[in-house]
Formats: structure tokens, sequence, C-alpha cells
């Protein structure tokens, strides 16, 4: 899996929100949801590289693609 890293939980929720995910609920983490994919985001900051390139491949991006959200 390729790897993400240096992305706060704050710019990795914006990303996704750009991307038309919504967030559902927050306690320990935060799901979010775009209707058809579901994902929880930790509330780590950082989040670990290997943890955000495998929430990027959930929410069917590529490495690069979500970069370009970032």
């Amino acid at each position: 899996m390729p790897k993400i890293p240096g992305v706060s939980q704050r710019a990795a929720i914006a990303a996704l929100q750009k991307a038309g995910f919504q967030i559902i609920r927050q306690s320990g983490h935060v799901i979010m949801s775009n209707g058809v994919r579901t994902l929880t985001i930790p509330r780590n900051s950082p989040i670990n590289a290997y943890t955000m390139g495998n929430i990027a491949k959930q929410a069917g991006f590529t490495p690069d693609e979500f970069r370009k959200l970032l």
C-alpha cells in the first residue's frame, strides 16, 4: 500500500469533504460517508501514513488523486 505521510486529521476530513463525503457522526473517530462508501477517520494528528493510504483506497482514490484534494 502506498503511503500518504504527514496528513493531519483536519486536512484529511477537509479533502474528503471536497470529494463529496459528509460527516455522519463523531466520537473517538470521525465517520464519513458519500452515500455509497463509509469511512472511519481516526482522531490522530498526523494520521499514520499506512492508515491514510488505506483510507484513500477505501474512498476510491489513488494516492496521487488524494494528494491533489489536499
